[in-house]
């Protein structure tokens, strides 16, 4: 790191020196320092001559070769060989192979001035080129083998240097020897620039390679007739090493002391002449030799089996230690053999490697650096001579009696390292180093690493408590804020390397308990850095706290904790509740922060906030996806604490919130901001649950927001009725698209669907309170749909029924209406006017029918089935006797009256009539359309109407007046009762009027449901109504003229004398089927390829006067033709195909009563005054039958097809004929049977009122029309001839008989319903049935006290 980091760091105007707390005086630390450095520099190897002046200035970097000279006979395999008996080597570290890459290319090119011997350059390279190898380096970075590198490089250098014609004979291996320490020598050079510390085992093995190849070098010839300058002959000149000087100038390391403790030359000198009686290789041996014997005797030091934990552990040190102490012994005796006391060295024992495997003891490997690399020689003996002549040394007393070991060697050891970083921080901090230089996280300078090395050999002073030794002194530096952190992880690694050699157990009991100590305090300051660091939460980086996390969790996993007893989790709750309480406070000010904006908006802070913590969670998520140190989830404690807090203060303000939204029809929050608060709540309830699984909130988000969906839900309703509004004033009834639709339809229908997709987001949680949303919302779709049908309608009715002042019928002055006119004019009677149909009105059909498909489209989209399960399954339960009021449907159907009697006295007078239906209060409730021109008027028109009580209507028959107050035709009371209808069956009901006539009133109930099917099926079934309501103005249109031209006065007209032929002059047969032909290929797009051509009048068929031709039948109907073709254009451009078809088949349907109601009367119990058509009548009507097929058919081109032409009804009228000329007996006894028969098929049926639920969408629907058309396709000649017996004489007995049977039938019929409900009802109360049952409701109601219900009538009967 640059020198610039530790400025910041590190004050040296206010430092200190800063000591130890058990003092170690500085005299004595320097006196004891001294003396080591001194003896490394008489350790040097041994010269007589003096080296010239120029030799002395190179003398330190030319040291490590001086020993290395020239090898005679020594063989690279005896160099490895000790390695080799053992089961590894010592790793170098993977950075090394960097800088020798460098070291290599730069001695081949010759730039590095320390080596230019031409063949030491040429082995270089040749080793270069292989070390550039990618296979090479791969194989060195996986095993990181020193010996292997060195091999490697001898195998090079030999093929090198026995190519050389110089070094003929054995001269190659004595040069050979020499490369190869020049090549250990590299090494050495790159692994100081690795690191400051380095594995003392790598660093001891390159010291036992260079002392065993060291004599031999020595004794290596001067001179090489290579014709080279060797390394050889450069480094010995005149003799292999340099005199001893005993001047402070020359002695390296002694200078580090005088500059460390700050003396000049001088009085260092004065301190170094006095040390040289007391220093000497012998003391040395002394020292080593008495720690030897404290080790035997056991005493403290160096150390003794109290000293650990195990006798293993014991056992592996002392091998170590004592194969440590001979090694040196060995190393000192064999560079100087005068310290030998009873064997020359070659006799002693041979030279093994530092940590011989068979010790099971693995050294220390640290980034601090070992022993001096120059001056320390780890040899291991066998041990036992060097045992023996112990035993012999009896001057050597056991104790503490040393000369360069101090009292306590590891306070002083601590002193000194303590010195050497101070001023090693206080030359970084020096003006000599620039900002931008990059200095050592170590600190450590390499000549005060050399002198603790030395320091540490000398005093026993073990790698365990090295390492924690400085990791402590760093740890004190930085809590006085004088180094960086990066220096901590540094300091770890050291630890961590030695405790990865040596095991931790195996540590001696007080340096484990001192590591113990530093790591708890290391724990304790980083553990409080993290928990202050959460201070900056929600905004804390993971840069901020990694290197917290890393040195945390380094002392955690050491287990030393545990020694202590320290409760890690609790200590880590304590940073939990320190980010819980930031996250908290973070919160408040934020929301302040939002709160003070203006505005009167207070759910805008709110959403603000929401977005605040989604995106700071998200952030900590990102940042801190796994919990710090395995336990502190930061963003599970933030979310723990922002969201509760958020829910407590929404709660605060619910009130407030409630009446903001609902105050007036702008509030101050608007609807949607709530809304939006509720997704972004619902949001955050979500992620909490996610996070914070094990602390759930109670909170129930749906009741809190279910009061302003529902108040939304009102409001909604309240505009629907706008909606409607403006979607039909801005349409135009103009068809768009192929469905022949206006624009109104689709508008509303967008507009409905806007809440719905809104409730679909919403997503709320609630199934059931989602469903009731569901709910209220189909009651406002169907009120929305009801409204638009009376719209509609209203308009229909207005184009129908115009106004004489404020519209004029269009009329075409055509062929047809002249012959219409003259037609009536034939028959006497009075002239209808036909009607001519508008595009606008087609539209509106079109509409109602778009509309039944677009809801049904509503209704799954609304999922209604799934949403009435959900209520069904969750619903409350059903309320017992008086604790609600049910609502009852009731559907009243207008069908018709008869024997009604005109206001005026003219016999031929008729009635505009129509019904009202109206409370007692006089509020119109229903009113039907008007039927003109009858005394006999059908409506079957049908109105629902709610009631929870009984209701009493009056039904009032009315004549329409073009001007002024429409006339009372006659009154009659009904009382909508529930329990009078409680059988849910259909009631036909025959009232008599106050004056006279009577109306028949179709009656049935059912219980009005908070449903959503309910509500689609009164939706739909308004839909159908107006639509039916819509046909039936269409052929009420054209029924009038359908009848005027198919009367038994156009009939009769043909049969006279004389008419014929006025009648049929002026009409053209074949023109009439050429016409109606061409008008259905125009009309659907077909053209048949065969055009009708018209007969010449000379070609015409002959017939005889008395006998019509069907000619002449068919051109009596012509004008009827001409209207069809006239209206049929404009239905076939603008009703869409499934209103076209309805409509066409309604006006076959009416046609077809039209010929029925020629042939025969209507069914009563008294006889008819209508009279029996002749023969040729019958076949003039029957003929009018065929052209009309024909017509509506046209070959399967015609509106209408063949399975609707030729329904039961078709089936019934031609019966007519079947039965029309029978004797009256006959007739009797056929209906008879037939009325047996069907009574007999009729057992075990029966026939329900309509349900809403029959109509809740188009598949019901569907299905109902199914049944009713199966209900239709009975056998219904009983009923044909019981109406042709009203033209026969005696028969109202008969006939009234007959009708009595009906009745009686019918009443069976009802009672067995009753009967199945009332098993039903039984059934359901004994399994114990949860949902609401009909007959329960109704059995419970009737025992209601009577008196608050008044007086009900007895149902009125027929009279």
């Amino acid at each position: 790191m640059s020198r610039r980091s530790y400025a910041s760091d590190y004050d040296t105007h206010g430092h200190e020196r800063r000591m130890s707390k058990h003092r170690v005086t500085d005299e004595d630390l320097f006196n004891y320092v001294l003396r080591v450095a001194y003896l490394s520099y008489i350790m040097l190897p041994k010269s007589t001559a003096r080296p010239s002046a120029p030799d002395q200035n190179d003398w330190r970097e030319k040291e490590q070769s001086s020993r290395l000279a020239s090898l005679s006979s020594f063989s690279i395999g005896d160099l490895f060989k000790d390695i080799r008996d053992g089961p590894k080597s010592v790793k170098f570290p993977e950075k090394m192979l960097r800088y020798l890459e460098t070291k290599l290319q730069n001695i081949a090119m010759g730039k590095d001035p320390g080596y230019t011997d031409q063949l030491l350059r040429r082995t270089m390279a040749k080793f270069y080129t292989q070390f550039m190898d990618d296979s090479f380096k791969r194989q060195m970075k996986e095993n990181r083998k020193i010996e292997e590198l060195i091999l490697m490089f001898a195998t090079h250098a030999t093929a090198v240097l026995k190519k050389e014609p110089s070094m003929a004979g054995d001269r190659w291996k004595n040069e050979l020897n020499n490369h190869i320490a020049q090549f250990v020598k590299v090494l050495r050079e790159c692994l100081r620039n690795v690191s400051s510390h380095v594995s003392p085992e790598l660093t001891s093995r390159l010291d036992m390679y260079t002392a065993k190849l060291a004599p031999q070098i020595q004794a290596a010839q001067a001179y090489s007739d290579s014709g080279y300058d060797s390394s050889s002959n450069r480094d010995s000149v005149g003799s292999s090493a340099p005199p001893l000087s005993n001047h402070v100038s020359d002695m390296a390391i002694v200078q580090t002391v005088g500059a460390l403790f700050k003396l000049a030359d001088g009085t260092l000198q004065r301190e170094v002449d006095q040390l040289r009686e007391v220093v000497s290789e012998r003391a040395a041996v002394v020292d080593l030799k008495t720690c030897l014997k404290n080790i035997n005797a056991g005493v403290a030091f160096p150390g003794r089996r109290e000293d650990f934990d195990t006798e293993e552990a014991w056992q592996q040190w002392h091998q170590a230690e004592t194969s440590n102490l001979s090694q040196m012994i060995v190393a000192m005796v064999q560079l100087n053999p005068a310290l030998a006391k009873s064997a020359p060295a070659e006799v002693l024992p041979r030279p093994g490697s530092l940590y011989e495997p068979s010790h099971g003891h693995r050294p220390s490997a640290s980034r601090s650096g070992s022993i001096s690399s120059r001056r320390s020689y780890y040899e291991n003996g066998n041990g036992s001579s060097l045992a023996n002549e112990l035993d012999q040394d009896d001057d050597i007393s056991v104790g503490h009696n040393f000369t360069f070991i101090p009292p306590n060697p590891k306070k002083y050891y601590r002193k000194l390292l303590e010195y050497c970083l101070v001023t090693d921080l206080e030359m970084m901090m020096s003006e000599e180093v620039d900002d931008s230089d990059e200095v050592s996280l170590g600190i450590l300078t390499a000549q005060h690493i050399e002198l603790i090395n030395e320091c540490a050999l000398r005093w026993r002073i073990g790698q365990p408590y090295r390492v924690t030794c400085f990791l402590d002194l760093v740890k004190s530096f930085y809590e006085r804020q004088e180094v960086p952190f990066e220096c901590i992880p540094e300091a770890l690694q050291n630890v961590q390397k030695v405790s990865s050699d040596i095991e931790l157990h195996t540590w001696p009991l007080a340096d484990s308990d001192y590591l113990s100590t530093i790591y708890s305090g290391v724990f304790n300051i980083f553990l409080s850095a993290l928990y202050h660091a959460m201070e900056a939460i929600p905004t804390v980086k993971s840069s901020e706290v990694d290197p917290f996390l890393f040195i945390l969790e380094h002392v955690r996993d050491s287990g030393l904790l545990d020694r202590f007893n320290v409760d890690i989790s609790a200590r880590l709750r304590d940073v939990e509740k320190r980010a819980q309480a930031m996250a908290g406070h973070w919160y408040d000010l934020k929301l302040k922060e939002l709160s003070s904006q203006p505005g009167v908006n207070r759910a805008l802070p709110m959403l603000f906030m929401t977005d605040e913590l989604e995106k700071h969670a998200k952030g900590l998520d990102k940042r801190f996806p796994e919990p710090l140190l395995g336990q502190i989830d930061l963003v599970s404690l933030a979310v723990g604490v922002w969201v509760p807090k958020f829910v407590a203060g929404l709660q605060e303000q619910q009130k407030r919130l409630f009446e903001a939204s609902m105050n007036g029809p702008t509030p101050d929050i608007p609807i949607q901001d709530i809304f939006a608060l509720y997704r972004r709540l619902g949001f955050l309830l979500d992620m909490h649950g996610a996070y914070c699984e094990r602390t759930p909130i109670k909170f129930d988000i749906s009741s809190f927001f279910a009061p302003y969906v529902r108040q939304w839900l009102v409001n909604t309703d309240n505009k629907t009725g706008q909606w409607v509004d403006a979607a039909v004033q801005a349409d135009k009834f103009e068809a768009e698209g192929p469905e022949g639709h206006s624009s109104s339809i689709v508008d509303l229908f967008e507009s409905l669907k806007s809440p719905i997709n809104f409730l679909d987001e919403l997503e709320w949680a609630n199934d059931y309170e989602n469903a009731r949303f569901y709910t209220g919302l189909s009651k406002t779709v169907a009120k929305a749909v009801e409204q638009y049908c009376r719209s509609i309608e209203t308009l229909f009715l207005t184009e129908m029924f115009p106004r004489p002042t404020d519209y004029v019928q269009p009329q075409k002055p055509s062929a047809w209406l002249e012959k219409a006119k003259q037609l009536a004019a034939l028959t006497g009677e009075k002239r209808v006017d036909p009607f001519n149909f508008l595009p606008e009105s087609c539209v509106k059909l079109n509409n109602v029918e778009a509309a039944r498909r677009l809801l049904d489209q509503m209704s799954k989209q609304m999922k209604a089935e799934q949403m009435e399960e959900i209520l069904m399954a969750n619903g409350p339960p059903v309320p017992e006797k008086g604790e609600g009021r049910e609502k009852f449907l009731f559907t009243v159907k207008i069908v018709l009256a008869e024997g009604l009697v005109p206001l005026d006295a003219s016999p031929s007078s008729k009635l505009d009539s129509f019904v009202t239906l109206s409370d007692k209060d006089g509020n119109r409730l229903a009113k039907t359309r008007t039927i003109y021109e009858t005394l006999g008027p059908r409506w079957d028109e049908t109105f629902d109407i709610s009631v929870d009580d009984p209701l009493w209507l009056m039904v009032s028959v009315r004549d329409r007046a073009l001007v002024g107050k429409h006339d009372t035709v006659g009154k009659a009371y009904l009382c909508l009762d529930p329990r009078r209808f409680g059988d849910f069956l259909t009631h036909d009901l025959w009232m008599d009027l106050n004056t006279q006539g009577r109306v028949l009133v179709r009656i049935s109930m059912e219980g009005e449901k908070d449903d959503i099917q309910f509500y689609f099926g009164r939706a739909f079934r308004s839909l159908k109504r107006a639509e039916s309501d819509m046909l039936r103005i269409f052929i009420d249109k054209m029924s009038p003229f359908i009848r005027q031209c198919m009367s038994r006065a156009v009939v009769k007209t043909l049969l006279k004398p004389g008419q014929t032929g006025g009648v049929s002059s002026s009409l053209d047969y074949n023109k009439a089927v050429s016409g109606i032909t061409g008008l259905y290929q125009s009309a659907f797009g077909k053209d048949t390829g065969e055009p009708m051509i018209p007969l010449p009048a000379s070609e015409k068929p002959r017939v005889k006067p008395e006998e019509l031709t069907d000619v002449e039948i068919e051109q009596a109907i012509v004008p009827l033709f001409d209207y069809f073709d006239s209206n049929l254009q404009t239905l076939n451009t603008y009703l869409s195909d499934q209103a076209k078809e309805m409509v066409m088949t309604r006006v076959w349907k009416e046609i077809l009563m039209t010929i029925e109601g020629l042939l025969i009367p209507l069914l009563a119990d008294m006889e008819s005054n209508m009279k029996p058509l002749s023969d040729k009548e019958v076949d003039i009507v029957f003929k009018w039958l065929k052209f009309l097929r024909d017509y509506f058919y046209a070959g399967g081109e015609g509106p209408v097809p063949i399975e609707m032409i030729q329904n039961q009804k078709y089936r019934d009228v031609l019966s007519i004929r079947l039965y029309y000329d029978w004797h009256t007996d006959a007739l009797m006894e056929e209906c008879v049977r037939v009325m047996q028969d069907n009574l007999r098929q009729s057992v075990g049926t029966v026939k329900k009122a309509k349900s809403v639920y029959q109509s809740k969408n188009l598949g019901t629907i569907k299905n109902r029309k199914k049944e009713k058309k199966q209900d239709n396709a009975k056998n219904n000649n009983g009923e044909i001839i019981m109406r042709i017996l009203r033209m026969r004489p005696n028969t109202s007995e008969f006939i009234a008989d007959q009708l009595t049977m009906m009745q009686l039938q019918a009443a069976q019929e009802e009672q067995r319903a009753r009967e199945i409900e009332e098993r039903k009802q039984r059934r359901a109360a004994n399994r114990g049935n949860e949902f609401h049952n009909r007959g329960n409701e109704m059995h419970a109601r009737n025992n209601i006290d009577l008196e608050q219900i008044p007086e009900v009538p007895p149902l009125p009967g027929k009279n």
